[in-house]
Protein backbone atom coordinates (compact mmCIF):
# COMPACT_ATOMS: atom_id res chain seq x y z
CA UNK A 1 0.00 0.00 0.00
CA UNK A 2 0.87 3.47 -0.94
CA UNK A 3 1.56 6.10 1.45
CA UNK A 4 -1.41 7.35 2.39
CA UNK A 5 -2.31 11.56 2.10
CA UNK A 6 -5.39 13.69 3.25
CA UNK A 7 -6.87 13.53 -0.34
CA UNK A 8 -7.12 11.13 -2.76
CA UNK A 9 -4.83 13.75 -4.98
CA UNK A 10 -1.84 12.84 -2.46
CA UNK A 11 -2.75 9.47 -2.83
CA UNK A 12 -2.10 9.90 -6.63
CA UNK A 13 1.20 11.56 -6.13
CA UNK A 14 2.02 8.79 -3.67
CA UNK A 15 1.32 5.92 -6.06
CA UNK A 16 3.25 7.95 -8.98
CA UNK A 17 6.02 8.32 -6.49
CA UNK A 18 6.15 4.82 -6.22
CA UNK A 19 4.65 2.90 -9.05
CA UNK A 20 5.46 5.23 -11.62
CA UNK A 21 4.98 2.97 -14.69
CA UNK A 22 2.42 0.83 -13.12
CA UNK A 23 -0.75 0.68 -14.99
CA UNK A 24 -3.21 3.58 -13.20
CA UNK A 25 -6.20 3.83 -15.43
CA UNK A 26 -7.28 1.76 -18.74
CA UNK A 27 -10.04 3.66 -20.42
CA UNK A 28 -11.35 2.81 -23.80
CA UNK A 29 -8.29 3.52 -25.77
CA UNK A 30 -6.65 5.50 -23.54
CA UNK A 31 -4.05 4.06 -20.81
CA UNK A 32 -2.07 5.95 -18.66
CA UNK A 33 0.67 5.21 -15.95
CA UNK A 34 0.58 6.67 -12.56
CA UNK A 35 3.23 8.98 -13.08
CA UNK A 36 1.31 10.28 -15.99
CA UNK A 37 -2.25 10.44 -14.12
CA UNK A 38 0.22 12.56 -11.83
CA UNK A 39 1.27 15.11 -14.16
CA UNK A 40 -2.16 15.10 -15.87
CA UNK A 41 -3.25 16.39 -12.52
CA UNK A 42 -0.64 18.59 -11.77
CA UNK A 43 -1.43 20.85 -14.99
CA UNK A 44 -5.91 20.69 -14.14
CA UNK A 45 -4.47 21.98 -10.70
CA UNK A 46 -2.42 24.70 -12.77
CA UNK A 47 -5.35 25.35 -14.78
CA UNK A 48 -7.69 26.18 -11.71
CA UNK A 49 -5.06 28.18 -10.20
CA UNK A 50 -5.19 30.33 -13.65
CA UNK A 51 -8.63 30.91 -13.88
CA UNK A 52 -8.57 33.04 -10.22
CA UNK A 53 -10.11 29.98 -7.58
CA UNK A 54 -9.27 30.21 -4.21
CA UNK A 55 -8.70 27.59 -1.71
CA UNK A 56 -12.08 26.42 -0.33
CA UNK A 57 -14.00 27.18 -4.12
CA UNK A 58 -16.39 25.04 -5.25
CA UNK A 59 -16.11 23.09 -8.44
CA UNK A 60 -19.07 21.09 -9.74
CA UNK A 61 -17.89 18.22 -11.98
CA UNK A 62 -20.94 16.63 -14.21
CA UNK A 63 -18.80 14.55 -16.51
CA UNK A 64 -19.30 10.52 -17.36
CA UNK A 65 -17.01 8.09 -16.29
CA UNK A 66 -13.31 8.51 -17.97
CA UNK A 67 -9.91 9.77 -17.70
CA UNK A 68 -11.45 13.97 -17.74
CA UNK A 69 -13.77 13.16 -14.67
CA UNK A 70 -10.59 11.70 -12.74
CA UNK A 71 -8.63 14.30 -13.92
CA UNK A 72 -11.34 17.10 -13.57
CA UNK A 73 -11.38 15.80 -9.60
CA UNK A 74 -8.15 15.05 -8.76
CA UNK A 75 -7.27 18.40 -10.17
CA UNK A 76 -9.59 20.42 -8.03
CA UNK A 77 -8.58 18.68 -4.84
CA UNK A 78 -4.91 19.37 -5.20
CA UNK A 79 -5.55 22.90 -6.12
CA UNK A 80 -7.44 23.06 -2.56
CA UNK A 81 -10.60 23.39 -3.93
CA UNK A 82 -14.04 21.59 -3.02
CA UNK A 83 -15.25 19.10 -5.52
CA UNK A 84 -19.08 19.01 -6.11
CA UNK A 85 -19.58 15.26 -7.91
CA UNK A 86 -23.84 15.76 -10.09
CA UNK A 87 -24.89 13.19 -11.98
CA UNK A 88 -25.12 13.30 -15.62
CA UNK A 89 -28.85 12.38 -15.49
CA UNK A 90 -29.76 15.27 -13.65
CA UNK A 91 -31.85 17.63 -15.51
CA UNK A 92 -31.49 21.97 -15.87
CA UNK A 93 -34.08 22.16 -12.67
CA UNK A 94 -31.46 19.97 -10.41
CA UNK A 95 -28.22 20.77 -11.93
CA UNK A 96 -29.21 24.70 -11.69
CA UNK A 97 -30.39 23.46 -7.28
CA UNK A 98 -27.11 22.07 -6.95
CA UNK A 99 -25.10 24.90 -8.67
CA UNK A 100 -26.88 27.63 -6.60
CA UNK A 101 -26.93 25.65 -2.97
CA UNK A 102 -23.70 24.56 -3.22
CA UNK A 103 -22.06 28.10 -4.53
CA UNK A 104 -20.14 26.36 -7.04
CA UNK A 105 -17.68 29.33 -8.84
CA UNK A 106 -17.24 26.67 -12.02
CA UNK A 107 -19.00 23.29 -13.50
CA UNK A 108 -16.69 21.19 -15.41
CA UNK A 109 -19.63 19.33 -17.69
CA UNK A 110 -19.68 18.37 -21.23
CA UNK A 111 -21.97 20.31 -24.12
CA UNK A 112 -21.44 23.94 -24.83
CA UNK A 113 -23.52 26.22 -22.68
CA UNK A 114 -21.36 29.43 -21.39
CA UNK A 115 -22.80 28.89 -18.21
CA UNK A 116 -26.33 27.50 -16.05
CA UNK A 117 -27.45 29.19 -13.57
CA UNK A 118 -24.86 32.17 -13.87
CA UNK A 119 -21.99 29.81 -12.99
CA UNK A 120 -19.28 29.64 -16.12
CA UNK A 121 -19.07 26.28 -17.62
CA UNK A 122 -16.27 24.77 -19.07
CA UNK A 123 -16.55 21.79 -21.78
CA UNK A 124 -13.54 19.84 -20.29
CA UNK A 125 -10.87 20.36 -17.22
CA UNK A 126 -8.69 23.46 -17.48
CA UNK A 127 -4.89 22.55 -17.86
CA UNK A 128 -2.16 25.67 -17.34
CA UNK A 129 2.20 24.53 -17.95
CA UNK A 130 2.69 26.07 -14.86
CA UNK A 131 4.05 24.33 -11.23
CA UNK A 132 0.61 23.69 -9.48
CA UNK A 133 -0.46 25.96 -6.30
CA UNK A 134 0.89 25.30 -3.19
CA UNK A 135 -1.46 23.52 -1.04
CA UNK A 136 -1.38 23.20 2.92
CA UNK A 137 -1.86 19.69 4.22
CA UNK A 138 -5.69 19.97 5.59
CA UNK A 139 -6.93 16.29 6.35
CA UNK A 140 -9.95 17.76 8.25
CA UNK A 141 -10.71 20.01 5.76
CA UNK A 142 -13.69 19.83 2.94
CA UNK A 143 -13.22 17.74 0.23
CA UNK A 144 -16.32 16.62 -1.15
CA UNK A 145 -19.72 17.92 -1.21
CA UNK A 146 -21.60 15.02 -1.94
CA UNK A 147 -25.33 15.55 -2.79
CA UNK A 148 -27.81 12.99 -1.47
CA UNK A 149 -31.37 13.23 0.05
CA UNK A 150 -31.81 13.93 3.46
CA UNK A 151 -34.19 14.49 6.04
CA UNK A 152 -35.85 17.37 3.76
CA UNK A 153 -37.59 16.95 0.39
CA UNK A 154 -34.80 18.97 -1.70
CA UNK A 155 -31.06 17.40 -1.87
CA UNK A 156 -28.17 18.19 0.55
CA UNK A 157 -24.59 18.05 0.54
CA UNK A 158 -23.09 15.71 3.13
CA UNK A 159 -19.81 17.26 3.54
CA UNK A 160 -17.11 14.35 3.38
CA UNK A 161 -13.37 15.61 4.81
CA UNK A 162 -10.41 14.34 3.64
CA UNK A 163 -9.94 12.68 6.54
CA UNK A 164 -13.11 11.10 6.68
CA UNK A 165 -12.19 9.40 2.98
CA UNK A 166 -8.89 8.59 3.98
CA UNK A 167 -10.88 6.92 7.00
CA UNK A 168 -13.06 4.57 4.93
CA UNK A 169 -10.27 4.04 2.47
CA UNK A 170 -8.11 2.18 5.65
CA UNK A 171 -11.13 0.50 7.07
CA UNK A 172 -12.03 -1.21 4.18
CA UNK A 173 -8.22 -2.10 3.23
CA UNK A 174 -8.05 -3.79 7.05
CA UNK A 175 -10.72 -6.17 5.85
CA UNK A 176 -9.32 -9.56 4.91
CA UNK A 177 -9.16 -10.38 2.11
CA UNK A 178 -9.04 -6.26 1.12
CA UNK A 179 -11.45 -5.38 -1.58
CA UNK A 180 -8.92 -4.42 -3.78
CA UNK A 181 -4.75 -5.51 -3.40
CA UNK A 182 -1.64 -3.34 -5.25
CA UNK A 183 -2.05 -5.89 -8.17
CA UNK A 184 -5.75 -5.66 -8.68
CA UNK A 185 -7.73 -4.42 -12.09
CA UNK A 186 -10.50 -2.95 -11.05
CA UNK A 187 -13.75 -2.40 -12.82
CA UNK A 188 -15.30 0.77 -12.22
CA UNK A 189 -18.62 0.70 -14.14
CA UNK A 190 -19.92 2.31 -11.02
CA UNK A 191 -20.52 6.10 -11.67
CA UNK A 192 -17.75 8.27 -10.09
CA UNK A 193 -20.31 10.75 -8.99
CA UNK A 194 -21.49 8.44 -6.32
CA UNK A 195 -19.42 8.07 -3.63
CA UNK A 196 -19.51 4.06 -3.92
CA UNK A 197 -17.78 4.77 -7.11
CA UNK A 198 -15.66 7.71 -6.07
CA UNK A 199 -14.14 6.61 -2.90
CA UNK A 200 -14.85 2.73 -2.65
CA UNK A 201 -13.90 2.28 -6.16
CA UNK A 202 -11.23 5.04 -7.03
CA UNK A 203 -10.20 5.75 -3.57
CA UNK A 204 -9.03 2.22 -3.10
CA UNK A 205 -7.56 2.19 -6.15
CA UNK A 206 -5.46 5.21 -5.23
CA UNK A 207 -4.83 4.02 -1.86
CA UNK A 208 -2.89 0.46 -3.34
CA UNK A 209 -2.15 1.60 -6.64
CA UNK A 210 -3.97 -0.38 -8.24
CA UNK A 211 -5.29 0.06 -12.00
CA UNK A 212 -8.93 1.81 -12.76
CA UNK A 213 -10.96 -0.27 -15.68
CA UNK A 214 -13.07 2.63 -16.21
CA UNK A 215 -16.35 2.59 -18.73
CA UNK A 216 -18.06 5.33 -19.48
CA UNK A 217 -21.79 4.20 -19.22
CA UNK A 218 -22.87 0.60 -18.35
CA UNK A 219 -23.59 -1.63 -21.32
CA UNK A 220 -23.84 -5.06 -20.43
CA UNK A 221 -22.54 -7.19 -22.90
CA UNK A 222 -19.91 -4.34 -23.91
CA UNK A 223 -18.78 -4.63 -19.74
CA UNK A 224 -18.37 -8.57 -20.12
CA UNK A 225 -16.26 -8.27 -22.43
CA UNK A 226 -13.91 -5.37 -21.49
CA UNK A 227 -13.65 -7.79 -18.38
CA UNK A 228 -12.60 -10.51 -20.42
CA UNK A 229 -9.85 -8.53 -22.00
CA UNK A 230 -8.59 -6.64 -19.51
CA UNK A 231 -8.49 -9.60 -17.08
CA UNK A 232 -10.35 -7.82 -14.79
CA UNK A 233 -9.72 -9.26 -10.97
CA UNK A 234 -12.12 -6.86 -8.40
CA UNK A 235 -15.34 -5.57 -8.63
CA UNK A 236 -16.99 -2.75 -6.89
CA UNK A 237 -20.50 -3.60 -7.81
CA UNK A 238 -24.73 -2.92 -7.55
CA UNK A 239 -27.23 -5.44 -8.28
CA UNK A 240 -28.76 -4.21 -11.78
CA UNK A 241 -24.96 -5.21 -12.63
CA UNK A 242 -25.37 -8.40 -11.47
CA UNK A 243 -28.69 -9.20 -12.96
CA UNK A 244 -28.06 -7.45 -16.27
CA UNK A 245 -24.97 -9.98 -16.41
CA UNK A 246 -27.26 -13.04 -16.63
CA UNK A 247 -29.93 -11.52 -18.12
CA UNK A 248 -26.98 -11.46 -21.11
CA UNK A 249 -26.52 -15.10 -20.35
CA UNK A 250 -29.79 -15.96 -20.55
CA UNK A 251 -30.20 -14.27 -24.04
CA UNK A 252 -26.82 -15.93 -24.84
CA UNK A 253 -28.42 -19.17 -23.68
CA UNK A 254 -24.72 -20.02 -22.55
CA UNK A 255 -22.80 -18.94 -19.29
CA UNK A 256 -19.60 -19.41 -21.57
CA UNK A 257 -19.23 -15.77 -21.77
CA UNK A 258 -20.31 -14.97 -18.55
CA UNK A 259 -17.22 -17.35 -16.98
CA UNK A 260 -15.19 -16.39 -19.13
CA UNK A 261 -15.58 -12.81 -18.08
CA UNK A 262 -15.32 -13.74 -14.68
CA UNK A 263 -12.63 -16.19 -15.12
CA UNK A 264 -10.08 -13.61 -13.53
CA UNK A 265 -12.36 -11.84 -11.19
CA UNK A 266 -10.49 -12.41 -7.27
CA UNK A 267 -13.48 -10.86 -5.60
CA UNK A 268 -16.82 -9.38 -6.62
CA UNK A 269 -18.48 -7.10 -4.33
CA UNK A 270 -22.02 -5.39 -3.81
CA UNK A 271 -23.83 -2.56 -2.43
CA UNK A 272 -25.83 0.53 -2.22
CA UNK A 273 -29.14 -1.54 -3.13
CA UNK A 274 -30.13 -5.67 -1.34
CA UNK A 275 -28.91 -7.81 -3.74
CA UNK A 276 -31.58 -10.83 -4.35
CA UNK A 277 -31.15 -13.80 -3.16
CA UNK A 278 -31.75 -15.69 -6.80
CA UNK A 279 -29.49 -12.85 -8.40
CA UNK A 280 -26.39 -14.11 -5.09
CA UNK A 281 -26.93 -17.61 -5.86
CA UNK A 282 -27.00 -17.45 -9.52
CA UNK A 283 -23.42 -15.70 -9.52
CA UNK A 284 -22.21 -18.36 -7.50
CA UNK A 285 -23.39 -21.08 -9.73
CA UNK A 286 -23.40 -19.53 -13.17
CA UNK A 287 -20.34 -17.39 -12.71
CA UNK A 288 -18.30 -19.31 -10.36
CA UNK A 289 -18.00 -16.24 -7.85
CA UNK A 290 -19.22 -15.57 -4.35
CA UNK A 291 -20.52 -11.63 -4.33
CA UNK A 292 -19.83 -9.98 -0.89
CA UNK A 293 -22.40 -7.82 0.25
CA UNK A 294 -22.01 -4.77 1.98
CA UNK A 295 -23.94 -1.78 3.36
CA UNK A 296 -23.40 1.76 3.48
CA UNK A 297 -24.35 5.41 3.07
CA UNK A 298 -23.30 8.78 1.24
CA UNK A 299 -22.40 10.16 4.88
CA UNK A 300 -20.06 7.41 5.62
CA UNK A 301 -18.02 7.82 2.62
CA UNK A 302 -19.80 5.31 2.25
CA UNK A 303 -18.83 1.81 3.62
CA UNK A 304 -20.35 0.68 7.19
CA UNK A 305 -20.60 -2.97 6.57
CA UNK A 306 -20.19 -5.69 4.71
CA UNK A 307 -19.82 -9.38 4.74
CA UNK A 308 -16.36 -9.43 3.84
CA UNK A 309 -16.13 -8.41 7.41
CA UNK A 310 -16.97 -11.71 8.71
CA UNK A 311 -15.52 -13.86 6.19
CA UNK A 312 -19.07 -15.30 5.91
CA UNK A 313 -20.73 -14.68 2.37
CA UNK A 314 -24.61 -15.06 2.89
CA UNK A 315 -27.92 -14.11 0.95
CA UNK A 316 -29.84 -11.50 2.43
CA UNK A 317 -26.87 -10.80 4.47
CA UNK A 318 -24.73 -7.49 5.47
CA UNK A 319 -22.05 -9.23 7.32
CA UNK A 320 -20.81 -6.86 9.99
CA UNK A 321 -19.17 -3.12 10.77
CA UNK A 322 -16.18 -2.52 8.49
CA UNK A 323 -12.62 -2.73 11.17
CA UNK A 324 -12.76 1.23 12.78
CA UNK A 325 -16.91 1.30 12.40
CA UNK A 326 -18.67 0.82 15.83
CA UNK A 327 -22.52 0.13 15.00
CA UNK A 328 -25.35 -0.32 17.49
CA UNK A 329 -29.17 -1.23 16.92
CA UNK A 330 -31.34 0.93 18.72
CA UNK A 331 -34.53 0.36 20.03
CA UNK A 332 -36.74 2.20 16.96
CA UNK A 333 -39.52 3.86 19.23
CA UNK A 334 -37.00 5.28 21.81
CA UNK A 335 -33.80 6.03 19.92
CA UNK A 336 -32.19 4.64 23.28
CA UNK A 337 -28.67 2.61 23.12
CA UNK A 338 -28.53 -0.47 25.04
CA UNK A 339 -28.63 -0.18 28.58
CA UNK A 340 -25.01 -1.00 28.92
CA UNK A 341 -24.17 1.51 26.56
CA UNK A 342 -21.72 -1.06 24.69
CA UNK A 343 -22.47 -1.78 21.22
CA UNK A 344 -24.53 -4.93 20.74
CA UNK A 345 -23.59 -8.23 21.18
CA UNK A 346 -24.05 -10.79 18.48
CA UNK A 347 -27.67 -12.01 18.33
CA UNK A 348 -29.22 -9.47 20.69
CA UNK A 349 -31.73 -8.57 18.53
CA UNK A 350 -32.38 -11.53 16.75
CA UNK A 351 -35.76 -12.50 18.86
CA UNK A 352 -36.73 -9.06 19.91
CA UNK A 353 -37.19 -7.77 16.27
CA UNK A 354 -34.86 -4.88 14.13
CA UNK A 355 -33.59 -1.96 15.50
CA UNK A 356 -32.19 1.20 13.87
CA UNK A 357 -28.81 1.56 12.43
CA UNK A 358 -26.69 3.77 14.36
CA UNK A 359 -23.33 4.27 13.60
CA UNK A 360 -19.55 5.82 14.80
CA UNK A 361 -16.49 6.62 13.08
CA UNK A 362 -13.58 8.27 11.98
CA UNK A 363 -15.07 8.12 8.31
CA UNK A 364 -18.68 10.00 8.98
CA UNK A 365 -19.51 13.20 6.93
CA UNK A 366 -19.49 16.78 9.14
CA UNK A 367 -23.01 17.11 8.55
CA UNK A 368 -24.80 19.04 5.62
CA UNK A 369 -23.38 22.44 3.41
CA UNK A 370 -23.13 24.84 4.68
CA UNK A 371 -23.21 25.01 8.51
CA UNK A 372 -22.65 21.13 9.26
CA UNK A 373 -26.39 20.19 10.65
CA UNK A 374 -27.93 17.19 11.28
CA UNK A 375 -24.34 15.56 11.83
CA UNK A 376 -23.11 13.19 13.92
CA UNK A 377 -24.14 13.93 18.28
CA UNK A 378 -22.27 15.12 20.89
CA UNK A 379 -20.58 11.71 21.08
CA UNK A 380 -19.92 10.97 17.59
CA UNK A 381 -23.43 8.57 16.79
CA UNK A 382 -25.29 8.65 13.59
CA UNK A 383 -28.55 7.64 12.90
CA UNK A 384 -29.19 6.24 9.87
CA UNK A 385 -33.18 5.45 9.94
CA UNK A 386 -32.30 1.97 8.45
CA UNK A 387 -33.51 -1.13 10.53
CA UNK A 388 -31.61 -4.43 10.67
CA UNK A 389 -31.53 -7.37 12.91
CA UNK A 390 -29.24 -9.67 13.69
CA UNK A 391 -29.04 -13.30 13.12
CA UNK A 392 -27.31 -16.07 15.64
CA UNK A 393 -24.08 -15.16 13.97
CA UNK A 394 -24.23 -12.06 14.28
CA UNK A 395 -24.36 -11.09 10.96
CA UNK A 396 -26.41 -8.08 9.89
CA UNK A 397 -29.86 -8.22 7.96
CA UNK A 398 -31.86 -5.39 6.41
CA UNK A 399 -35.39 -5.71 6.76
CA UNK A 400 -36.12 -2.02 6.01
CA UNK A 401 -34.68 1.68 4.38
CA UNK A 402 -35.12 4.78 5.88
CA UNK A 403 -39.33 4.91 6.22
CA UNK A 404 -39.85 7.21 2.90
CA UNK A 405 -37.25 6.96 1.33
CA UNK A 406 -36.88 5.43 -2.20
CA UNK A 407 -33.65 3.46 -3.02
CA UNK A 408 -33.36 3.09 -7.45
CA UNK A 409 -30.90 1.21 -8.35
CA UNK A 410 -28.64 2.72 -5.25
CA UNK A 411 -29.71 6.43 -5.70
CA UNK A 412 -32.22 7.87 -3.27
CA UNK A 413 -35.40 9.38 -4.12
CA UNK A 414 -36.92 11.53 -1.67
CA UNK A 415 -40.92 11.70 -2.36
CA UNK A 416 -41.42 15.44 -1.24
CA UNK A 417 -39.17 16.48 -4.37
CA UNK A 418 -40.85 14.41 -6.76
CA UNK A 419 -44.38 15.77 -5.37
CA UNK A 420 -43.57 19.22 -5.42
CA UNK A 421 -43.18 18.72 -9.45
CA UNK A 422 -46.09 16.51 -9.71
CA UNK A 423 -48.00 19.01 -7.86
CA UNK A 424 -47.53 21.53 -10.36
CA UNK A 425 -49.28 19.62 -13.46
CA UNK A 426 -52.25 21.58 -13.47
CA UNK A 427 -54.33 18.37 -13.42
CA UNK A 428 -53.45 17.41 -9.86
CA UNK A 429 -54.94 18.18 -6.75
CA UNK A 430 -52.47 16.47 -4.48
CA UNK A 431 -50.10 13.83 -4.60
CA UNK A 432 -47.97 11.48 -2.85
CA UNK A 433 -44.94 9.12 -3.58
CA UNK A 434 -44.24 6.19 -2.32
CA UNK A 435 -41.82 3.02 -3.15
CA UNK A 436 -42.45 -0.29 -4.67
CA UNK A 437 -40.25 -3.57 -4.95
CA UNK A 438 -38.43 -3.52 -8.33
CA UNK A 439 -36.80 -7.03 -9.09
CA UNK A 440 -34.30 -5.05 -11.45
CA UNK A 441 -33.95 -1.97 -9.69
CA UNK A 442 -34.66 -2.80 -6.02
CA UNK A 443 -37.35 -0.51 -6.10
CA UNK A 444 -39.45 1.38 -8.30
CA UNK A 445 -41.29 5.21 -7.47
CA UNK A 446 -45.09 4.97 -7.51
CA UNK A 447 -47.18 8.11 -7.61
CA UNK A 448 -50.40 8.44 -5.75
CA UNK A 449 -52.81 11.07 -7.20
CA UNK A 450 -55.81 12.91 -6.53
CA UNK A 451 -57.02 15.09 -9.72
CA UNK A 452 -58.67 18.01 -9.66
CA UNK A 453 -62.67 18.05 -10.25
CA UNK A 454 -63.23 16.73 -14.16
CA UNK A 455 -59.80 16.77 -14.75
CA UNK A 456 -58.07 13.25 -16.66
CA UNK A 457 -54.48 12.11 -16.91
CA UNK A 458 -52.87 9.37 -18.76
CA UNK A 459 -49.71 7.54 -17.41
CA UNK A 460 -47.29 9.06 -19.85
CA UNK A 461 -48.64 12.46 -20.09
CA UNK A 462 -47.74 12.74 -16.35
CA UNK A 463 -44.45 10.83 -16.71
CA UNK A 464 -43.53 13.31 -19.59
CA UNK A 465 -44.53 16.24 -16.70
CA UNK A 466 -41.90 14.76 -14.22
CA UNK A 467 -38.93 14.30 -16.90
CA UNK A 468 -39.06 17.55 -17.81
CA UNK A 469 -37.75 18.46 -14.46
CA UNK A 470 -36.85 15.54 -12.57
CA UNK A 471 -34.16 12.65 -13.49
CA UNK A 472 -34.98 9.44 -14.96
CA UNK A 473 -34.81 7.24 -12.09
CA UNK A 474 -36.88 9.77 -10.18
CA UNK A 475 -39.91 10.03 -12.59
CA UNK A 476 -42.63 7.78 -11.38
CA UNK A 477 -43.34 4.02 -13.49
CA UNK A 478 -46.73 3.53 -12.03
CA UNK A 479 -49.59 5.80 -11.34
CA UNK A 480 -52.54 5.17 -8.88
CA UNK A 481 -55.19 7.18 -8.74
CA UNK A 482 -57.81 7.99 -5.65
CA UNK A 483 -60.78 10.47 -4.93
CA UNK A 484 -58.83 12.17 -2.29
CA UNK A 485 -55.32 11.10 -0.36
CA UNK A 486 -55.18 10.20 3.35
CA UNK A 487 -54.20 12.97 5.79
CA UNK A 488 -52.77 12.29 9.37
CA UNK A 489 -54.16 14.56 12.08
CA UNK A 490 -51.93 17.44 11.43
CA UNK A 491 -52.84 17.87 8.00
CA UNK A 492 -50.13 15.94 5.89
CA UNK A 493 -50.50 13.28 3.75
CA UNK A 494 -49.93 9.90 5.29
CA UNK A 495 -47.55 7.48 2.85
CA UNK A 496 -47.98 5.25 5.86
CA UNK A 497 -51.78 5.09 5.26
CA UNK A 498 -51.10 4.20 1.32
CA UNK A 499 -49.15 1.25 2.06
CA UNK A 500 -51.72 0.17 4.69
CA UNK A 501 -53.75 0.27 2.02
CA UNK A 502 -51.87 -1.95 0.11
CA UNK A 503 -50.22 0.67 -2.31
CA UNK A 504 -46.67 -0.40 -1.99
CA UNK A 505 -47.36 -3.88 -3.57
CA UNK A 506 -46.05 -4.95 -6.51
CA UNK A 507 -48.31 -7.31 -7.16
CA UNK A 508 -50.37 -5.01 -9.57
CA UNK A 509 -49.22 -2.74 -12.47
CA UNK A 510 -51.28 0.39 -12.27
CA UNK A 511 -51.74 3.21 -14.60
CA UNK A 512 -53.07 6.29 -14.53
CA UNK A 513 -56.88 7.31 -15.20
CA UNK A 514 -59.59 7.58 -12.93
CA UNK A 515 -60.18 5.78 -9.44
CA UNK A 516 -58.47 3.00 -8.96
CA UNK A 517 -55.24 1.48 -10.31
CA UNK A 518 -54.96 2.34 -14.09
Amino acid sequence: MTDVGSSLSVLVHAAARDRADAPAVVAGEQRLGWGELDAQVDRVAAGYAARGLALGDRVAVQLPNGVDWLRAALGALRAGLVVVPVNTAYTDPELEYVLTDSGAALLVATGDRPQVAGVPVLAGPPTDDAAPPAVPEAPGSLAVLAYTSGTTGRPRGAMLSAAALQANQEQCLRMDPPPVRPDDRVLLVLPLFHVYGLNAGFGLVAATGACAVLVESFDPVTSLEVMAREEVTAIPGAPPLYQAWLAVADAAGSDTGLRRAFAAVRIASSGAAPLPEDVWTAMRERAGVAVWEGYGLTEACPVVASTLATGRAKPNCIGGPVPGVELQLRDTALHEPPEDGEVSAPGDLAEDGPGEVWIRGANLFSGYWPDGADGPDAEGWLATGDLAYADEDGDLHLVDRRSDLVLVSGFNVYPAEVERVLDAHPAVAESAVIGVPDARTGAAVRAVVALRPGARLGLEELREHAAASLARYKVPTSVHVLAALPHSLTGKVSRARLRELGLARADDEPTAGGDGDR
